[in-house]
């Protein structure tokens, strides 16, 4: 018998970070009634699956990502009934929802921390990872955070500290304890009681931890001047990360799912332990479909980029999902040049992503070629990131530029939580709409084509052998996906029907950075 597609296997998502899509109450916050004016462009655009950064009530510490109530919605964002109605409306329009789960951490504001901190004998102590201070005066191990420095903060009350791998006001939970398993899933159930497709799961590489926490390999120096991720990958990150007993959790969240054919989409951020990864999502019963972030780690050259696809594809048998932009990292315009050449390249590596197997999402703004927004300094809050305001994530987190206008069609409000950035006209949805060269209609007809070959859903990828240097070939079945990466026009490497061009090319020629789809023969 052969088996049963699922709804997101040929499917196309996008990211939408809440605060900076649509502001509806014009306080400069994007937030739920904002969203629900704007989903109709996601239909317009092609989007089967949005993703929703958190919401939840939250100090905003790291925008967010630090829960204080994982079943309230902050007070910023609008309510439930706000949220119903975005996913009832997504649903009428087409569209499935996913929303952010945040399992790793909580917030210190969240009760169970600040119950956890009168002490030892707590009941909530333990849902939370704890170590006597050593009496040498050092840390309780040498694990260093994903922002950066050590990952201990004292209690001082107690003489203990607890751990946390991003901000101190993120104190990590302990997955090892089954009151936590408990009571998520009942957050699980929660959500999926209100109609969501599912769960984009943040840091699921790392919710389970060593049980001794023991001391990583270091492999590189290390010291807290240097980038974040230089200092991260200093060490060889063997007992912080992708613990086997992670697999267990993510299989009993997925007997949940499966109740409610929905979807768990895990952040399995990282680009080395390929065995490990291998194991959260290829067996079909616990993460169905696993982040490859090795696309926002890449030059523009054919070598990385085919590095990039293969290593997953060759060491992951099954569940991958795919971006280039996110609200993580600079956008892929600025990171391949800027302008228009940088808006070329990344939509000739969104072509080729198009094509990959697994499950593709686009960020906001990506489909209008955006990007990253200029940041001054009087105007930075990302915590991460150094004196530079442009080091930190907050240029790839500015508002969506809807209609040109004082307040961009994003808010009636005479400032913006974040600044636009250096956007224009130009950039803006109204004006691209009414231009059928712009990017965002050429985004649109890229997705429209890569819907209409649901062939290619169970083809596997082959690459296509004896290609120029600057070429990134591969067919599935009989559909090509092809870019030029060079500095030089270049024939294609098949015979066939070109079904998409990214750029001016023409017949069998790929002009420089274009890339084409290809029904071969």
């Amino acid at each position: 018998m052969e088996p049963v597609q699922r709804w997101w296997e040929h499917a196309v998502g996008y990211e939408i970070y809440i605060r900076s899509f649509a502001d509806g109450t014009g306080d400069g916050i994007g937030d739920f009634p904002g969203m629900l004016d704007r989903l109709e462009h996601l239909a317009w655009l092609g989007v089967d699956i949005i993703w929703v950064t958190p919401f939840y009530a939250s100090p905003m510490r790291d925008w967010g990502y630090d829960v204080a109530d994982y079943t309230a919605i902050d007070p910023t964002y609008g309510s439930l009934d706000d949220f119903d109605a975005v996913v009832a409306r997504a649903h009428e329009l087409g569209m499935r929802v996913l929303i952010d789960i945040v399992p790793n951490h909580t917030s210190d504001q969240h009760q169970w921390f600040r119950e956890a901190l009168k002490g030892p004998d707590n009941p909530y102590r333990d849902h939370y990872i704890w170590r006597d201070a050593p009496a040498d005066g050092s840390l309780p191990n040498n694990w260093v955070g994903y922002f950066g420095g050590p990952t201990w903060t004292l209690d001082e009350a107690s003489g203990q500290y607890y751990l946390h791998l991003f901000l101190p006001e993120q104190p990590d939970l302990n997955w090892r304890n089954p009151a936590v398993l408990d009571a998520f899933d009942d957050i699980l159930r929660f959500w999926l009681d209100r109609g969501v497709d599912g769960f984009r799961v943040d840091v699921a590489q790392a919710m389970v931890k060593d049980a001794e926490l023991r001391s990583n390999p270091q492999i590189a120096p290390s010291d807290e001047s240097m980038f974040r991720w230089d200092q991260w990958n200093a060490f060889e990150h063997r007992h912080d990360i992708l613990q086997p007993e992670s697999v267990d959790i993510f299989r009993r969240w997925n007997r949940i799912a499966e109740e409610y054919d929905a979807l768990l989409l895990g952040e399995t951020y990282d680009l080395v332990q390929m065995d490990k990864l291998d194991r959260l999502v290829s067996g079909g019963d616990a993460i169905h479909v696993g982040f490859w972030f090795g696309a926002m780690h890449m030059e523009w050259n054919a070598e990385q980029i085919r590095a990039a696809f293969d290593l997953p594809l060759t060491n992951i048998s099954a569940g991958l999902g795919w971006a280039q932009d996110s609200h993580d990292e600079h956008r892929s315009v600025t990171r391949f040049g800027g302008g228009d050449l940088g808006r070329q390249r990344a939509l000739s590596l969104t072509v080729l992503l198009m094509g990959l197997p697994g499950l593709p999402f686009l960020y906001q703004g990506q489909e209008l070629g955006l990007e990253s927004g200029v940041i001054p300094p009087e105007a930075k809050l990302d915590p991460v990131g150094d004196d530079d305001p442009n080091s930190g994530r907050d240029g790839t987190r500015t508002p969506i530029p809807w209609e040109p206008g004082p307040g961009m069609g994003f808010t009636d409000a005479a400032s913006t939580w974040l600044p636009f950035g250096g956007r224009t006209d130009a950039d803006t949805v109204l004006v691209q709409r009414e231009l059928p060269s712009s990017s965002l209609h050429v985004h649109r007809e890229l997705l429209a084509v890569r819907k209409g070959l649901g062939e290619i859903a169970t083809e596997p990828l082959k690459w296509i052998a004896d290609v120029a240097g600057d070429l990134v070939a591969f067919r599935r079945g009989a559909i090509a996906f092809v870019a030029n990466v060079g500095d030089e026009p270049t024939e294609l490497p098949v015979d066939g029907t070109v079904l998409f061009r990214s750029g001016d090319g023409s017949g069998a020629t790929l002009a420089a950075d274009e890339a084409a789809i290809v029904r071969i023969g």
